[in-house]
């Protein structure tokens, strides 16, 4: 008679984490790699657009989204290489970059937020068309760009959270040197059999005669 225990199996449980690290690491990935492009994208277009008077007629003005604020556009560069990072440290230093991912997510998010409603790139230009340093734009207008740039600064985000959450789960690159500074020991080579073809071959290649006996 068989009995059905409710206790996992060994390797399910040792493969579980496993699984979590691959699944985490792919998405951690696609959202940091993906955030830092969309951010990057959002930056280079326009964000708002007005009117500013000119010798009594409109003249037409644009702001792109790196003419509001050089925040994003910074920060995305400071997530890719965060992201990058993370693989190159271990333990403490894992964390802190991680964390590092995290706050260049949420930094973008909050500077693309509050460039969306801000004026002062196109009250500059206006300043400058006009030749008046009090002038101002008139009928203001603002894109959805900087809202997506705020969604690229919050899947940097989720990348920086998966980081901080299952990071210890992801590989490393690997070094030169074990723990502790000691130099990893070479393999050595396997003894040579004068007695396989392939060797045979190679004694005849070198002119020597692989049937003679050994040199003393």
């Amino acid at each position: 008679m068989e009995y059905v225990t409710a206790v996992p199996h060994p390797r399910a449980q040792a493969a579980a984490p496993a699984r979590s690290g691959r699944r985490s690491l792919a998405l951690a990935l696609l959202c940091g790699a993906l955030g830092a492009a969309v951010a990057l994208l959002s930056t280079r277009q326009r964000w708002s657009a007005g009117t500013a008077t000119v010798a009594g007629g409109a003249f037409p003005l644009t702001a792109k989204g790196s003419d509001v604020t050089g925040v994003p556009a910074a920060l995305a560069i400071v997530g890719l290489a965060a992201l990058v990072a993370v693989f190159a440290v271990r333990r403490a230093g894992r964390l802190a970059v991680s964390g590092l991912l995290a706050l260049s997510g949420a930094g973008i998010a909050a500077a693309a937020v509050l460039g969306a409603s801000d004026s002062s790139a196109l009250d500059e230009k206006a300043a400058q068309a006009s030749g008046d340093t009090s002038a101002t734009v008139a009928s203001l207008t603002h894109t959805a760009w900087p809202y997506a740039a705020a969604v690229g600064g919050v899947l940097i985000l989720l990348a920086g959270l998966l980081a901080l959450r299952y990071g210890r789960l992801w590989p490393a690159m690997s070094g030169r040197y074990e723990r502790g500074g000691a130099p990893r020991p070479r393999r050595r080579a396997r003894p040579v059999d004068p007695d396989r073809p392939e060797e045979m071959w190679k004694a005849l290649d070198r002119g020597e005669d692989p049937t003679g006996p050994d040199p003393a």
